[in-house]
């Protein structure tokens, strides 16, 4: 789950990042209204942690933006100001939570895993099957019949985020964006060597689905059909 953090004052910044990445989470951080508008219109965070007070643009104002835009991204809003009327204009304006600081982190933790849970693609089963694979999200391994292998966080990512979208087909924009973030340097080769390292654990595996490419567009898995 990609997640991001739309909070000016950097020490607490740092510290929500932290946090999320210590759960699961990646997660990416603006500093500013506009940068944090501009970062979720892309369409890559699957909950986006909105601060109210920000500089350039306040984060009602970035909401409405959002969903002006049609993005139906959760949105988790995080202020100081505890007046009931900011509350309701921040519900009223289209976020799905609001919660005042100084807040728990296990509090903030749970707001993000039920925002996911609303989303019927991150709703978190033990495992992922296609064909004759097996996705382990709790282990971080894929699997065929009795034979098993570890997978990094990256190749786990990409191949959940295959088994996901099954047979339709994943630009390789979109698995930059989705996987190493969208302020990331990563360019196609990265993700064709990730793809590379799958195919490897796939044939290590015997399994008959296979990462087809489509050329000059990207990839979808294949061989599900039993």
């Amino acid at each position: 789950m990609r997640v991001l953090v739309v909070e000016d004052e950097q020490r607490l910044a740092a510290t929500l990042q932290d946090l999320l990445e210590m759960d699961g989470c990646t997660a990416d951080v603006c500093h500013d209204g506009e940068a944090g508008l501009d970062n979720a219109l892309s369409g890559i965070y699957d909950v986006i942690l909105l601060d109210v007070m920000l500089p350039r643009m306040d984060g009602f104002t970035v909401l409405r933006r959002l969903r002006e835009a049609g993005s139906a991204a959760p949105v988790l809003m995080l202020t100081a100001r505890s007046e009931v009327s900011d509350r309701v204009a921040g519900l009223d304006g289209g976020a799905d939570y609001y919660l005042t600081k100084p807040f728990e982190p296990k509090e903030l933790l749970a707001c993000v895993r039920a925002l996911a849970r609303r989303q019927p693609e991150l709703r978190r089963e033990d495992a992922l099957t296609y064909g004759d694979i097996r996705l382990e999200r709790g282990a971080f391994a894929l699997a065929c019949g009795e034979r098993s292998v570890r997978l990094s966080r990256k190749e786990f990512d990409m191949m959940e985020l295959l088994m996901l979208n099954q047979r339709q087909v994943i630009t390789k924009e979109n698995l930059l964006l989705k996987i190493w973030g969208y302020e990331s340097d990563a360019e196609d080769n990265n993700v064709e060597v990730y793809i590379s390292f799958l195919r490897k654990k796939l044939g290590h595996l015997h399994s008959r689905v296979k990462i087809r490419t489509i050329r000059m567009v990207g990839y979808c898995l294949e061989g599900g059909e039993s």
